[in-house]
Order: structure tokens, then sequence, then C-alpha cells
């Protein structure tokens, strides 16, 4: 009977960590570049009993029983979203499969996103406010000193007097699973596969969306809310029956 209180309490946990997921994609539906997390739980085997041995170390298998349920890995969808036209001089998205990056020089290292609304920082270097400059494709920071520029379709830029300024680097990933979301949003490539640059075409004046799906998770939101106040509902039903148990077994004795 104690095993319900695991099954019950570990589903509400996961429950709980889904509902986080959820939320923060929904927060999150207006940023720009922002690519929505997907939650996956999956079941823990008990194995402490699952095998039985003699004194010659002989041991039979004696079957696997799952316990509980809990928190797996979370998997980002980079698949690329729309566009918005901003027409702002310093705006910048990138057309491709979602495996290519904007890399930003932080004081921690270089990061990674999809978010192109750039700004000139004091020393009038293209930045990202709040993070870091903007890496060309030689992993040099941008110096422009003025928004009055022209591009091209693959992020080099101009003065308006045709005066080349630097190529914005696209840095592209074989493999995205590697990457890791840190708490500012960006993305790091630490200990996983290097991103190469690559010739790829950049939009100008314009900005990727999220890619989160309102309707969807919400539709997400409800099914785990109901799901969490069942077991809730039933953690309480199975503490009434333990009470009554202990109360009826006292009577007997």
């Amino acid at each position: 009977m104690f095993k319900g209180f695991y099954n019950l309490t570990s589903g509400m946990i996961t429950h709980g960590k889904h509902l986080d997921v959820i939320s923060n994609n929904m927060a999150n539906v207006a940023t720009t570049g922002f690519k929505a997390d997907t939650f996956t739980g999956q079941t823990f085997d008990e194995v402490m009993f699952s095998r039985v041995g003699n004194k010659d170390k002989e041991y039979i298998d004696i079957g696997n029983q799952s316990y509980v349920t809990v928190p797996s890995q979370l998997y980002t969808d980079f698949s690329q979203s729309s566009f918005d036209e901003t027409g702002m001089p310093l705006d910048f998205a990138i057309e491709d499969d979602g495996t290519g990056f904007f890399a930003i020089q932080t004081e921690g290292g270089v990061v990674y996103t999809r978010a192109g609304d750039f700004s000139l920082d004091d020393e009038g270097y293209l930045g990202l406010p709040d993070h870091g400059r903007v890496l060309d494709v030689n992993g040099e920071e941008i110096l422009l000193t003025t928004d009055k520029i022209t591009t091209d379709d693959y992020g080099r830029i101009y003065t308006k007097n045709g005066g080349f300024l630097g190529q914005i680097g696209v840095y592209v990933f074989e493999n995205t699973d590697g990457l890791e979301r840190d708490p500012m949003g960006m993305f790091t490539a630490a200990g996983g596969p290097q991103p190469q640059v690559q010739p790829t075409r950049v939009h100008h004046g314009m900005l990727e969306r999220s890619n989160v799906g309102l309707v969807q998770q919400m539709a997400k939101m409800i099914t785990t809310q109901r799901a969490y106040q069942s077991a809730a509902t039933l953690t309480k039903i199975y503490d009434q029956v333990m009470v009554h148990a202990s109360d009826d077994l006292g009577r007997l004795q």
C-alpha cells in the first residue's frame, strides 16, 4: 500500500517540473529568438531486490519493478520561427534550419543566441544588450561607431559610402544536442562540439520570433495541471485509507 505514495508523490514532482517548463515557455512567447523546451520523464527502476544470490555468488533475476517516475531530460526545439520586419538598423535574423547562431563574447566566454536585436555599446562595438559583443566570421568583435549602415544577404556590413566594416559571423552546429541554456537564456557549448562559421543568409532590419506555440503550451498546461490535481487528490485518499487501516488493526488487537 505504501507503494502508492511513492507513485503519486513522484508523479506530483514530475508534473510540477513539467509545469515549470511550460510556464517558462509561455513567459518567453514574445522573446526574440527564444527556443521552446520539451520536458520528458521516465520510470526509475527499483533494483535493490531485482536479483538474489547464494554463497557462491550466483545470481538469478527475479524481475524488475518500477515504483516512481522521475524527470528525465529537457529537449530544446531549435527549429526556425517566422520573422518580424522591424526596420531597425541593427536588427538581424538568421535564415537556416535552426542550427546557426550569433556568437556573443561575454565576460565568462562565448555564448550563442538566435536573438539579433543588437545595439552599439559605449565604445561603438556591435553588441547584444546586457550580454556582450557580437563576433564576426574571424571571432573578432565588430567596431561600427555608427548605425548608418547597409548590408548584403550574408551579414556583411558597409558604411553608406560603401566602406567595409565587418561581417557578422553565423556559427553553425552540426549537432545541437550538446548545447545547454544558461540562466540568461543564452546557449553554451562547453565540453560539446564546437561550431563552424558558414555562409548563411542574414536578414537586415528583421528579428526572429520565439518558436513557442502558445495554444499548444496552454493545452499542455491544462493537461498537466489536471494530472497533478488528480495525483494530489489520490494522495489524500491514500492517507485516509492508511488512517482507517491503522485504527482498525488497533481495535482487532
